[in-house]
């Protein structure tokens, strides 16, 4: 004799009842091992944020390194924290964690091998912001590129043309050339060479750009101006004069000197020798 069947309501109420004896079985089973594992996810999370914050604290008030760089590490810092904090986590509850950290790595590569291009300025926008071959405000000469620094970021480094234009250049084009800084040091050199006839004394073109260069607040006391001849060609002589001055006053007391050399030989009657080619230097 069968067993009389239950009414739908009555028979799906015992179907949720066993589902909640079966649950409730399981839970007192596995009591410890959740409290383990919850505990274990609570404190990654409280252990992960204490070091990505203490690092974070760190490297801003690192005086060597850029606040870029800084902020850079720091995410990379967090990010390997909470990585390690799901792994462990993952693991705490029996899940086979391996073919995840495998596939991670593929994706890691494929996205790698896409953006290589991106990856590499990257990479040179932190070697450059850790070796600082140039700051903000700096003049650089890099290839065929040059102007002042206005922004230097992990991708692309800003410039500003001494024509006005605004010039944006990838990272990994400046690191792999050759930089010319005008700006890191203090004080800069100037050279300037006048081919002169051999007929004029040679002696006074000498006193007198040299007299033009003592004139001159902007020139240096040291080192000292010198006055010499470069050179003698066929048609001139080639006399010159070093002076140093601050970086800053450069273009100025270069346009200056210049001008005041071909005023100061017209007033002494001197010639300034006309089709004489510049000599390798």
């Amino acid at each position: 004799m069968t067993a009389p069947k239950l009414p739908p309501k009555l028979a799906g109420l015992n179907d949720e009842i066993n589902v909640a004896h079966e649950a409730w079985l399981w839970l007192k089973v596995n009591l410890a091992f959740l409290t383990g594992a919850i505990a274990v996810t609570l404190a990654g999370i409280l252990l992960a944020r204490l070091l990505s914050r203490w690092a974070d604290r760190a490297l801003m008030r690192a005086t060597h390194i850029e606040p870029t760089v800084a902020k850079f590490l720091s995410n990379i810092i967090k990010y390997a924290l909470w990585v390690v904090v799901a792994v462990t986590v993952l693991t705490q509850f029996g899940v086979q964690t391996t073919s995840i950290i495998a596939a991670l790595g593929g994706l890691a590569l494929a996205v790698g091998l896409a953006l290589q291009g991106t990856l590499s300025n990257v990479a040179a926008g932190v070697m450059i912001l850790i070796q600082r071959p140039f700051r903000v405000g700096e003049f650089i000469t890099a290839g065929t590129v040059s102007g002042t620094v206005q922004g230097i970021g992990l991708f692309t480094t800003e410039l500003l043309q001494l024509d006005g234009q605004y010039v944006m250049v990838p990272n990994n084009e400046l690191w792999n050339k050759a930089v010319v800084n005008a700006s890191r040091m203090p004080t800069r050199r100037f050279e300037l060479v006048v081919p002169l006839a051999y007929e004029d004394d040679l002696t006074a073109a000498k006193a007198a750009m040299l007299e033009l260069a003592h004139a001159d607040p902007r020139v240096l006391a040291e080192p000292a101006p010198v006055a010499f001849v470069a050179s003698l060609g066929d048609n001139a002589v080639r006399v010159g004069m070093r002076v140093w001055c601050n970086a800053g006053d450069l273009l100025a007391l270069t346009w200056a000197l210049n001008e005041g050399v071909k005023l100061k030989f017209d007033e002494l009657g001197m010639h300034i020798a006309t089709g004489v080619a510049a000599p390798a230097r």
